[in-house]
């Protein structure tokens, strides 16, 4: 629970950006919908890298090795900021070239300077994701969550600050909620930091973190698990910003309308993967002692639980498709679009909660080589194809290129179960000869 509390906190803050960017203007709107989508696949590579953390320190911490595991989180850090120094390089290459990507003309003079501003929080946000995982690794997600909600509250309390130029403010707009979120990035990542060195509970993980050395070995270890799990984040994230870059040649309101339901979006995201985070801790931890038995309960645990979120999910979509468009954006006309998009939004729910369960039940038992080719067939060989297809060819326009995300999110979710399924038995089988 308190995974998926941290997770809905994130929503939260997404859900105020787009309702205060939104109303700030549609040109806003627009140009924040292609930059974080843009960026929503770096930070979620990175973000997919610090997850292959979990299951080393989950199996460190049921075998009861406190002062490995903060050894193993000294070695991490400097994993995790060599990915965010290759990251950024990356992305100022991207916006070196903005302007060559076919979006709207009169957008750019607003993206560039709000690109500049996410570009400079990616390192907080990345180290930031580090220490998240170790916490929730050694099941002190209570922390995590306390330490997100207060971000993103300070994020909130900065973007109406720096959007509308309160509280003797300037207002910057676009700019201003890149600035805060700035800000908010840099004050969780200090919490962070105070917390781990200076909270009691800490002290055995602090000691292995000071007298354990940077080590080749360690570097491979995270890079060998962290990186297909980046790979699979990041192709699945990539469809998703390759689509937006299709969106963006369909106008400024399709973009516009694309950015609402993205974020809304995030709302079913967010609770499969608080709940999925779960079943990797929980997997990572029984994976230790070699319980396989539990390995496949909590899966199918935390199967069900998603399975619920996303039927609730759905309905409330459903209910709610004709006011969605509204309440972000005053334009008629976007509204009129966001409502269209209910369809494929529902269709895609059961898929997204089966990818997000079993990738991160492969990721708790350290089985993720296999997830990179699954990622690749599902996103780039059925997913963006059929959305051109539906877009462009069948001229369905914006719905026709959500239709995508249900083809390539099931066949992800149906490759993933299968391997699961198939990694535990050997594991069973092994467990028996032995």
């Amino acid at each position: 629970m308190p995974i998926v509390i941290g997770q809905l906190g994130i929503i939260f803050v997404s859900f105020a950006d787009t309702f205060m960017v939104g109303h700030h203007g549609k040109g806003d709107l627009a140009a924040a919908g292609f930059v974080n989508n843009l960026f929503n696949l770096t930070i979620i590579f990175a973000t997919g890298f610090s997850y292959g953390l979990t299951p080393i320190i989950g199996n460190l911490f049921g075998r009861g090795e406190k002062r490995k595991a903060g050894g193993t989180m000294k070695n991490a850090l400097l994993a995790n900021g060599l990915i965010s120094v290759i990251l950024m390089g990356i992305m100022w290459l991207v916006y070196l070239n903005i302007d060559k990507l076919g979006q709207p003309v009169e957008l750019l003079e607003l993206m560039r300077p709000y690109y500049l501003t996410l570009l400079i929080s990616m390192p907080f946000i990345l180290l930031f994701n580090a220490f998240r995982q170790f916490a929730d690794g050694i099941t002190d997600t209570k922390t995590s969550m306390w330490i997100l909600l207060t971000g993103n509250l300070l994020n909130i309390i900065g973007n109406y600050m720096l959007i509308f130029g309160k509280c003797g403010m300037p207002e910057l707009g676009l700019l201003g909620a890149g600035i805060s979120t700035l800000l908010s990035r840099m004050a969780m990542l200090a919490i962070f930091l105070v917390i781990f060195f200076k909270k009691r509970s800490y002290k055995e993980y602090t000691l292995g973190f000071w007298h354990t050395k940077i080590t080749t070995r360690s570097q491979k270890e995270l890079f060998r698990v962290g990186l297909p799990v980046a790979i699979q984040m990041g192709l699945e994230t990539a469809s998703f910003s390759l689509a937006t870059i299709m969106v963006g040649w369909l106008g400024t309101t399709a973009l516009a309308a694309h950015q609402i339901m993205c974020t809304v979006g995030q709302l079913g995201f967010m609770l499969y993967y608080g709940m999925a985070a779960a079943v990797a801790v929980k997997a990572s931890n029984y994976n230790g002692t070699g319980d396989t038995a539990n390995i496949r309960r909590s899966a199918s645990a935390g199967f069900h639980l998603i399975l619920v979120m996303a039927l609730f999910a759905s309905v409330i979509i459903y209910l709610l498709r004709h006011h969605i468009g509204g309440i972000f954006n005053d334009d008629r006309e976007v509204a009129t679009m966001v409502a269209t998009l209910s369809l494929p939004f529902i269709l895609y729910q059961f898929g997204d909660g089966l990818q997000c369960n079993y990738s991160n039940a492969l990721r708790g038992i350290a089985d993720v080589k296999p997830v990179m080719l699954y990622a690749f067939i599902a996103y780039f060989v059925i997913s963006l194809p059929v959305g051109y297809l539906f877009g462009f060819i069948f001229d369905w326009g914006l719905q026709g290129v959500w239709m995508s995300f249900p083809f390539g999110l099931t066949s992800a979710g149906v490759m993933f179960y299968l391997r699961f399924r198939s990694t535990v038995r050997k594991k069973e089988t092994a467990m028996y000869k032995s």
